[in-house]
């Protein structure tokens, strides 16, 4: 079960102090999707683990509101520009704050790969949301920039190479593109580094190519 608490964050873009919703404790109860996405009993944690600004609309994890993040001025003016007036609509779902969080890492210069993650959370909370539509958009970002980080040469840490392999594979499957992803989940076995520890996405690649599944055993 998700247990929520408030916490007090000041916007290191507009110095705006405002409470928010934050994550104390929960679980994976509820299963395991075959992207990843863990599912808790009772409220789902998600939209409450990144904090959105409620003047300027900065989003991202509590840490980036400790003041030590690095705010530019063009990275103000990119906020004030496409995030301000979403907080402005009242239209602020889960997927909304993670596409923000995605923007706001981009402009950044965050990881591709914490980008990525970012993209697939919002196309997770579009799952509750049951919006098909933006589900299929964020898993198009999110597979484009974990594809994106792989081709990277430093990107990726090689014990993660196979995982997200394995994943941009499964995010072509749900997407409706089944050809793409069987050639993602044929490449997994080449990003293999240690077979004992890493069988079980070998086995996961394997199933979701030739008999996919929705959840996790």
């Amino acid at each position: 079960m998700t247990t929520l608490c408030t916490v007090e964050l000041m916007c290191p873009v507009c110095e705006k102090t405002f409470e928010s919703r934050a994550v104390v404790d929960t679980d994976a109860l509820g299963g395991k999707r075959t992207d990843f996405h863990e599912r808790a009993t009772g409220a789902q944690p998600l939209p409450y683990q990144v904090h959105t600004c409620c003047r300027c609309g900065f989003t991202s994890t509590e840490g980036d509101f400790s003041g030590a993040t690095d705010i530019t001025s063009t990275l103000r003016m990119q906020v004030w520009n496409e995030l301000a007036p979403i907080v402005d609509s009242g239209l602020l779902t889960g997927s909304a704050k993670y596409e923000a969080a995605a923007k706001v890492a981009t402009w950044l210069g965050r990881e591709l790969d914490e980008i990525a993650h970012l993209w697939l959370r919002a196309a997770w909370c579009c799952v509750d949301e049951e919006d098909i539509e933006a589900e299929r958009f964020f898993r198009l970002k999110a597979a484009a920039a974990f594809e994106q980080a792989l081709n990277s040469w430093d990107g990726v840490d090689a014990m993660q190479r196979a995982v997200l392999t394995y994943l941009v594979g499964e995010l072509w499957r749900r997407i409706g593109d089944v050809p793409r992803a069987r050639r993602w989940f044929d490449r997994v076995a080449a990003e293999v580094v240690d077979r004992r520890e890493q069988k079980w996405v070998l086995d996961a690649a394997r199933q979701q190519k030739n008999s996919p599944r929705e959840w996790f055993a």
